[in-house]
């Protein structure tokens, strides 16, 4: 196990610089120059090109790389052009947001998908089953931009019973900040309960076919302590696969679901950054999202290890014995 951790974070360290790398790139090539946006139209062209040459912007760029990388080497994000303040603090300010909302959406989807997946298995090839499954392949092919649009018409301009917009406040009591919580997190959590859905469905179908649980059953053991004792345990490990995956995804894919409810996470501070052409958080802030990644990923192969212990993550991480 401590070498394949020692293996693990080691590549974490190109997986980042190749993201760094891409992230750098992408941001020197929108256009638009910067210094110009963020001065205003009313700068003039000298006050642009004072204003870029404090930036660093006409250096080359193999120059401003190696300096970027220096500064992440010793954990220095760097100052917002935008805010004027350090873009950690604004990545410390705006991640628990976020994460607020991916866990809610994790939790939705770990509630609904994983029964549905279950029941869809125990009735296969019945109504059930085809509902389910039917289900699932529309959530899946749900745009989230069109659904969260959606939720706000129908549950906040027609029926007036949810805010449409923003976090909410624990100060004005729980019940407002869970009422500002419901419809971002339902629109995040359509994809995941679905994938959720399938996953387990086509993971039980797989598992309940077994030897072991033919002669559990042959034993005369209730269906219910076949299902959840023995067949689920061993069904859940591409559950645990797609669970991270998503997981991760969530983190950095919020961006449409904050910005349509004006949700203050990760996702709508990388918005606006671009928008104001303030890379230095553009850069940050998806560089953190990318350790995030990681980080869970890795996370999620040892429990692989937890969950099945006949895993090798000696060899590649993912292997059996």
């Amino acid at each position: 196990m401590r070498g394949f951790l020692f293996k693990r974070i080691l590549q974490l360290i190109p997986t980042l610089l190749i993201v760094a790398a891409i992230v750098f790139l992408i941001t020197r090539i929108l256009p638009g120059n910067p210094a110009a946006v963020m001065l205003g139209p009313q700068a003039s062209a000298q006050d642009i090109a004072e204003f870029s040459e404090k930036l660093g912007l006409n250096d080359p760029l193999y120059q401003q790389f190696f300096e970027y990388v220096i500064r992440l080497i010793t954990l220095d994000f760097g100052n917002s052009l935008s805010y004027n303040q350090p873009v950690v603090n604004l990545i410390l300010e705006r991640f628990p947001n976020t994460i607020i909302l991916a866990i809610s959406a994790i939790l939705i989807a770990v509630t609904i998908g994983v029964p549905a997946g279950i029941i869809a298995a125990r009735n296969q090839n019945n109504i059930i089953d085809y509902s389910v499954t039917t289900l699932s392949l529309i959530g899946v092919s749900m745009p989230i931009f069109w659904l969260g649009i959606m939720l706000v018409l129908y549950f906040s301009v027609n029926l007036g019973w949810l805010p449409a917009t923003g976090m909410g406040s624990l100060e004005e009591g729980f019940g407002d900040f869970l009422s500002h919580l419901v419809l971002p997190s339902l629109a995040l959590a359509t994809i995941p309960t679905a994938q959720f859905s399938r996953v387990i469905r086509s993971s039980m179908l797989e598992t309940i076919s077994q030897d072991y649980i033919k002669t559990a059953r042959s034993k005369g053991l209730k269906e219910s302590i076949v299902i959840y004792k023995h067949a689920f345990k061993n069904a859940l490990t591409p559950l645990l696969t797609v669970m991270g995956l998503q997981f991760s995804m969530l983190l950095g894919g919020a961006v449409l679901t904050e910005t349509i409810f004006s949700w203050p996470g990760m996702g709508l501070l990388i918005i606006d950054a671009i928008e104001k052409r303030d890379f230095v958080v553009v850069q940050s802030t998806v560089i953190f999202i990318a350790f995030i990644y990681v980080v869970i990923n890795l996370i999620v192969d040892v429990l692989y290890k937890v969950v099945n212990p006949k895993v090798n993550l000696g060899s590649d991480g993912g292997g059996e014995n």
